[in-house]
């Protein structure tokens, strides 16, 4: 695969990237059904996915996180298949009705898995060239794309900015409530941590939930929608690998070692880009947006909104309306 990165012009002009959004009868849409959820072989998986809008219209791919799922997306979906966008959300490996397509396949957890399973999606789909959107485990996945894979991206919006895991920077600690944080890492580099993962499965999800987003009053019902999505056979084993693997505690898979040698040097994203914090988010870095504005070389502009980790689905309309600014 071609792994060379394109230069695009540079320049950081807010207003270039800004237009009215969706205000009265364009809002309703948010009330439009989301799905049903269709199936694809795409590589090694077959893939679980909802689709809106026009199919001649810009391609938009919105992924999700952990512990979420593609209704993070089923307000934003809607908003934007309303303005004319072919809006695709896939349920990652592991989760949903995604499913292997063979029992012997190695459900492997490295970074460069996902963005794979997305490429062959989006080929799948017979879509060349779209706009990657999202944040948790879908804005690393969407920023691999985009560092490695330009030419498929025609823009992205990525929450919580440059999530690339770099493996040596990752056996460094952080300040204790950094630590803190991120638990659940821990809990699941541990036999205790499968067994939790295996018992409490969405007990966990929920409790995940309420920490990465304080301020968000969501109810049973919601969150009963999206845990259904952890029942997938395989959840298990790609999210205690996936932990795992980013604390190097299992050996990367040799056969995405020529794209992680390229993804452990930190590489640059020259696609036009905006990245959003939530302000309540625990995992937002200070500094609104300094600490990894340097990963982005092209056209750039950072925005924050006052909700916490799940951005998509807390702040749905403004989430919508980045996808809109970032695709002009």
């Amino acid at each position: 695969m071609n792994i060379s990165r394109r230069t695009l012009l540079k320049t950081t002009g807010a207003a270039a990237l800004t237009t009215p959004f969706l205000t009265g009868a364009a809002a309703a849409t948010a009330k439009l059904p989301f799905g049903p959820v269709r199936q694809i072989d795409a590589g090694v998986l077959n893939v679980g996915y909802v689709e809106l809008g026009p199919s001649h219209g810009i391609p938009v791919l919105l992924l999700h996180g952990f512990p979420y799922d593609i209704h993070s997306y089923e307000q934003v979906a809607p908003l934007l298949a309303r303005r004319g966008y072919r809006v695709v959300v896939p349920y990652f490996r592991g989760h949903g009705s995604t499913t292997f397509r063979s029992a012997s396949t190695p459900r492997n957890v490295d970074q460069a898995a996902f963005a794979l399973d997305i490429l062959a999606l989006m080929d799948a789909l017979h879509i060349e060239r779209a706009v990657l959107a999202g944040y948790d485990w879908g804005s690393r996945t969407a920023d691999i794309i985009a560092a490695l894979w330009p030419e498929r991206v025609r823009a992205l919006v990525s929450v919580t900015g440059y999530l690339i895991t770099n493996l040596e920077f990752n056996k460094k600690p952080l300040p204790p409530a950094a630590e803190n944080a991120w638990w659940y890492q821990y809990y699941f580099a541990t036999e205790r941590g499968v067994l939790g993962l295996h018992q409490y499965k969405k007990e966990i999800g929920e409790f995940i939930w309420k920490f990465n987003s304080p301020t968000w009053k969501y109810s049973a019902a919601t969150y009963a929608r999206t845990a259904a999505a952890f029942d997938n056979p395989d959840y298990e084993a790609i999210v205690i690998g996936n932990y795992r693997w980013r604390q190097s505690l299992i050996p990367a898979e040799p056969e995405y070692a020529a794209l992680e040698e390229v993804l452990q040097k930190t590489p640059k994203i020259a696609v036009p880009t905006i990245t959003i914090d939530g302000r309540y988010d625990p995992f937002t870095p200070a500094g609104d947006g300094s600490s990894y504005r340097d990963h982005f070389v092209g056209r750039y502009q950072h925005r924050t909104f006052d909700v916490g980790h799940n951005v998509p689905q807390e702040a749905p309309r403004e989430f919508a309306q980045a996808v809109v600014d970032v695709s002009r």
